[in-house]
């Protein structure tokens, strides 16, 4: 099958490699409709992870059940599937308690920009998408069906985790994907100020398109002074963090009022928390991976009744053959989240 192998850093290539193929039982092989570029994608693609050369890439994908395993009785061929990043078997103690990103059999999606996926426990983790059988389709529907398999659910995660509520101020930390999502997620959670943090035109765009009642284009000082004047002096209730680094963190805890809550789904690279104002302030951290199969039946409602669009995060498409040019397009910034086609 062609899938997409890292190298070196910047050094992205579609290669052949052997099919993914049921190996356990509770397996399935999912035919990839579409797949896309996540900004975690970008720490490896620029030598800040290591690298293993010729390791496939990528996480999220919707695609069409090829073939399941001998344990599989949930799914069967032709059908239409949102799959989780993260893979789960649902019913271990950690999902039971809502955390299927911890699951004590979790599994990864390691092809999802390819040709093909395997999925490691298939009857948990996988979600049908009503209606919809043997590829076919809504198209309109497909880019916010991708966004189901990470992004939404984990700027969802985010709010969750925050503890946005219902007449609230929710600030976003961070303007990629995950973070515009997460404007979405306040704004249906019903937060009465949204404040998104983007100095970039498009991203505000969209960041109003989801709901954002404020944009705020400074970052570090001018953010929080920017954040102070909207809130009246009082801070933000709840702070989404969905970016990953020291600065954005620190931005976070400036921005939140005491007693409030930082919800992080920003993979860590480098941070260093704020003990002291967390202590003194009473500010909360709570986050992590996002436990995708936790919220998708409920945001796949929400799609499948057009109340959410997150697929309007995806602002270029490309066919697979030119994935190299996605990842440039997201590295430079010139792109939000590219949506690949095989």
């Amino acid at each position: 099958m062609r899938a997409t192998t890292l190298h070196a850093p910047r050094d992205i290539r579609l290669s052949e490699v052997p099919d993914a193929a049921v190996e356990l039982p509770t397996d399935a092989v999912v035919r990839v409709l579409a797949g896309c570029i996540c900004g975690s994608d970008l720490w490896p693609y620029r030598g800040e992870n290591d690298i293993t050369e010729g390791a496939t890439i990528g996480h999220e994908c919707v695609g069409v059940v090829e073939e399941v395993g001998a344990d599989v009785r949930s799914f069967g061929v032709g059908d239409v599937v949102v799959v989780p990043f993260c893979h789960c078997d649902n019913t271990c103690v950690h999902c039971r308690a809502g955390v299927q990103s911890a699951c004590t059999n979790l599994g990864v999606t390691r092809s999802g920009q390819a040709e093909l996926a395997r999925v490691t426990q298939a009857d948990g983790s996988l979600v049908a998408v009503p209606g919809a059988s043997d590829g076919d389709v809504d198209e309109e529907l497909l880019p916010s069906l991708l966004a189901l398999s990470d992004v939404m659910p984990t700027g969802w995660h985010a709010a969750v985790s925050a503890g946005v509520t219902q007449g609230g101020t929710a600030v976003v930390v961070g303007d990629g994907a995950v973070g515009l999502c997460g404007v979405l997620a306040a704004s249906v959670m019903g937060a009465e100020q949204v404040v998104a943090l983007s100095r970039h035109q498009p991203r505000q765009d969209i960041a109003r398109a989801f709901g954002a009642t404020h944009v705020v284009a400074g970052r570090g000082d001018e953010a929080l002074e920017a954040v102070r004047e909207i809130t009246g002096g009082v801070g933000a209730d709840a702070v989404l963090e969905c970016v990953g680094t020291d600065q954005a963190m620190r931005t976070a805890f400036d921005v939140a009022r005491p007693g409030s809550t930082v919800g992080f789904v920003g993979v860590p690279h480098g941070v260093e928390l704020p003990i002291r104002r967390m202590f003194s302030k009473n500010v909360g951290l709570a986050g992590g991976m996002a436990p995708v199969r936790r919220y998708l039946p409920q945001l796949l409602d929400l799609v499948g009744s057009r109340e959410i669009d997150p697929g309007l995060v995806f602002d270029l498409t490309l066919p697979l053959a030119d994935v190299a040019e996605g990842y440039r397009a997201m590295d430079e910034r010139r792109a939000v989240k590219v949506m690949l086609r095989p």
